[in-house]
């Protein structure tokens, strides 16, 4: 009897033989995907132009809100005004709205808000985009209301400091009147006002060394120690374009490669022609000004006072002498019609005859 085994196994190994050519002819399986390399998001940057704006703005608060009132001669006031009149308003607004970008940049919620768009390189690209055509895009970031506070406060606090600053020179321009040397004329008087035509006209060079500061607040490694309320809408021009630079130095949109697309929102046409006004006034000022009281009185009102309205209304922050006014108007108002009130009702009524 012929056992079947042999015959089996013959056909398993035809079978082998078969499967095994088979394989050989099929394609290579596929390599495993590569790992997707994670979006590095960029680091908060803020052009070194735009840094030294704000820190050439911040130089000119502090050297104009230096200017004593308590002048000795007229050479004292000649300093003075030449201190005061040396700023290019176009350049000055540029730097306030690059300093309130860089106070807004303080606030954790804020940056934060906008970081969480920023993975994605075609998102965060976008939002930029969106953000440098219209500036108020801003605003829609989680934390814009504690930036915008910032920003506010910021601004307000240095406007304000002129403005008080400037109440005492104007003050000094009727108290120095006692002295025989402030009645005198201005010597050179034209020569004066080309003179501050042309400070005004120059752009000042940024300080270096609270433009060092301003980069380490960038970075978060010295913080500027702002406090401030959150600010709910509607924000001025200036507060949007603040927080629209910051925003943009958030998504690594405003560096120095960004720099043509960031330059225009550090513009304001309100802002721009209140300080330009500003200088048209001292202009005025300082043609008609003979003595050198009334070059006190130029210095204070239209360098000091008026430029930092100027930023107080940029910032949004009303003036508390000027608020107090209306509040006083608003109460005589009331008390007014009150008295008339009381009036009419104790009028004795006519007889009838």
């Amino acid at each position: 009897m012929t056992s079947e085994f042999p015959i089996r196994r013959a056909g398993a190994l035809a079978v082998l033989v078969v499967t095994a050519t088979l394989a050989g002819c099929a394609a290579p399986a596929p390599p495993p995907p590569a790992p997707v390399a994670e979006v590095a998001i960029p680091n908060v940057k803020l052009s070194p132009r735009v840094i030294e704006m704000a820190g050439a703005y911040r130089a000119y608060v502090a050297r104009a809100t230096a200017i004593s009132p308590n002048f000795a001669d007229g050479a004292g006031v000649a300093r003075g005004v030449k201190i005061g009149a040396a700023y290019e308003p176009h350049h000055l607004l540029r730097g306030a709205i690059a300093y309130g970008a860089v106070a807004a940049l303080q606030s954790p919620e804020f940056v934060a808000g906008v970081r969480s768009y920023a993975a994605n390189a075609d998102q965060r690209r976008t939002i930029a985009y969106e953000i440098m055509k219209d500036p108020a895009y801003a605003v829609s970031f989680a934390g814009s209301a504690n930036a915008a506070g910032l920003v506010i406060a910021a601004l307000g606090a240095d406007g304000r400091r002129l403005v008080d600053q400037g109440r005492l020179v104007k003050q000094a321009a009727y108290d120095v009147q006692h002295a025989a040397w402030s009645k005198a004329e201005v010597p050179g008087r034209e020569g004066r006002l080309a003179l501050a035509k042309q400070l005004s006209s120059t752009p000042t060079p940024g300080d270096m060394s609270e433009t060092s500061r301003l980069q380490l607040a960038i970075t978060g490694n010295t913080p500027m120690g702002l406090a401030a309320q959150t600010a709910g809408p509607p924000y001025t021009p200036v507060v949007i374009h603040s927080l629209a630079v910051a925003a943009l130095a958030t998504l690594g949109y405003a560096d120095d490669a960004s720099l043509e697309q960031v330059m225009p929102i550090l513009a304001e046409p309100t802002a721009d022609s209140c300080f330009s006004m500003s200088k048209l006034n001292l202009y005025q000022c300082l043609a008609v000004s003979k003595p050198h009281y009334e070059d006190v009185f130029c210095l204070g009102q239209h360098v000091l006072i008026d430029t930092g309205h100027c930023l107080m209304n940029g910032a949004g922050v009303p003036d508390p002498v000027e608020v107090k006014a209306r509040a006083d108007h608003a109460a005589a108002a009331a008390a007014a019609v009150q008295r008339a009130s009381t009036t009419t009702t104790l009028r004795p009524r006519p007889k009838k005859r």
